[in-house]
């Protein structure tokens, strides 16, 4: 036996450990001085996206690193003030007692809990539908969806400045791909046509277009969509909650409640501001996604704090706390759009709390933010390729629970900055 192993060792020859390692370190170098030269290309055009690190609650103020007291937050998508709200972090604290941190697995194995479904039926009960399915993100909602509904022989049409997300999500998607010019129903009409003999047609837009603040033209889509057809799908992230006389969203907003097929949203922004996403339409539909949805098969289960601080958002919705919130927000981003328009500034949107300051150059923008900061007031600047070259800006988002006083120091702020750099006269 000692002969047979001495032999075999002889045999073996350790693998060239020392060229390979070599090797290695040498083309990882290669790559790292290619992404550090993107990096710098990144920082010279002056848009380098700083993090700034909170160390306080999201809320109306807040605290960061960098800086010491508070701030005025005005760039954060907590539209109704909810994400700090007592009950909503009572209601998670609860569960977490009562069903611990997380599933540590998928829905179908062993992660679905009571908890799940009973936040899937306030969803639905939320927006009239027959069903909701529950994701870790809108972002998966919207890779989920049009791969696992459309084959070959559908056509989607998706608008140009749709949300990176649905651009990601129609990229799987195996069907026909058209894509029209932003909020341009005659270009949309003209692809219906030459799409006519497709099996399913859906038109795909954002409810709420993030970057401008703009609303989709519901009303034109849906005659095409009964002309052709078609369903109509909305991603409704910066509407749900909020949006409409009850905080039903965009199809509400226009008199038109039931006209939208398939909704996508989010319970990250005005529903309470922490994580997931969510399907809501018909028992089909969402029958189907739970047995082909990528994001929804091979994700973890939304944790149960998570879910019950969602659920009592839609109870405070749904029992009247939110029409006193939403009427404070539509108050707020009254007064910031009316007094920023007054003193001369360049503004986007429809009356959305999503106000973006227009200033076209991407320097121009991070400096102002920057010095918005040194007044206590927390904005930040978006350049390209977050949007189109040329139309830098800071996007302010209002929330309900903004004072009065808050609107009025955020805008003194931007009139006292906008005049020295001669944005405004």
């Amino acid at each position: 036996m000692a002969a047979i192993l001495r032999s075999l060792s002889l045999a073996y020859r350790a693998p060239p450990v020392i060229h390979g390692s070599v090797r290695s370190t040498s083309t990882l170098a290669r790559f790292r001085d290619i992404l550090g030269g993107e990096v710098s290309a990144i920082r010279e055009a002056g848009t380098f996206k700083h993090e700034r690190v909170i160390t306080t609650p999201q809320a109306a103020l807040i605290k960061v690193q960098e800086r010491d007291g508070y701030l005025l937050n005005f760039c954060a998508n907590n539209y109704l003030g909810l994400s700090s709200h007592p009950e909503v972090i009572r209601a998670a604290q609860k569960a977490l007692d009562d069903y611990g941190a997380g599933l540590s697995s998928v829905r179908f194995i062993c992660g679905t809990q009571d908890l799940h479904l009973e936040l899937e039926s306030k969803i639905a009960q939320f927006h009239g539908r027959d069903d909701a399915i529950l994701y870790a993100s809108c972002f998966d909602a919207n890779a989920g969806l049009f791969e696992a509904a459309l084959g070959k022989e559908d056509a989607l049409y998706s608008d140009q400045l749709n949300h990176a997300s649905i651009i990601d999500g129609v990229r799987l998607a195996k069907c026909r791909k058209y894509r029209y010019k932003h909020r341009d129903v005659s270009e949309l009409e003209s692809q219906l046509q030459e799409s006519s003999d497709a099996r399913v047609k859906m038109i795909v837009s954002d409810g709420v277009f993030s970057m401008d603040g703009s609303i989709a033209p519901l009303k034109e889509m849906r005659v095409l969509a009964d002309k052709y057809n078609a369903l109509v799908f909305l991603d409704e992230c910066h509407a749900s909650g909020f949006l409409g006389n009850s905080g039903r969203g965009t199809e509400e907003q226009y008199g038109m409640s039931g006209s939208v097929d398939i909704i996508n949203s989010t319970l990250g922004k005005a529903l309470g501001g922490a994580a997931g996403g969510y399907t809501v339409g018909p028992l089909e539909l969402t029958t189907l996604l739970r047995q082909r949805s990528r994001p929804y098969l091979f994700s973890n289960s939304l944790p149960p704090p998570v879910v019950a601080g969602a659920i009592k958002v839609f109870d405070l919705l749904m029992g009247g706390t939110g029409q006193e919130l939403m009427n404070k927000l539509q108050e707020n981003t009254t007064r910031f759009r009316q007094r920023m328009t007054e003193a001369g500034f360049t503004l986007k949107g429809e009356g959305h709390p999503i106000t973006p300051v227009m200033l076209g150059d991407a320097r121009l923008a991070a400096e102002f933010a920057d010095d918005m900061l040194k007044q206590g007031i927390y904005v930040i600047g978006f350049s390209f390729p977050v949007v189109p070259q040329g139309q830098a800006r800071i996007r302010v988002q209002i929330s309900a629970v903004h004072s009065t006083e808050d609107v009025d120091r955020c805008v003194d702020a931007f009139i006292s900055i906008g005049r020295d750099k001669g944005v405004i006269n």
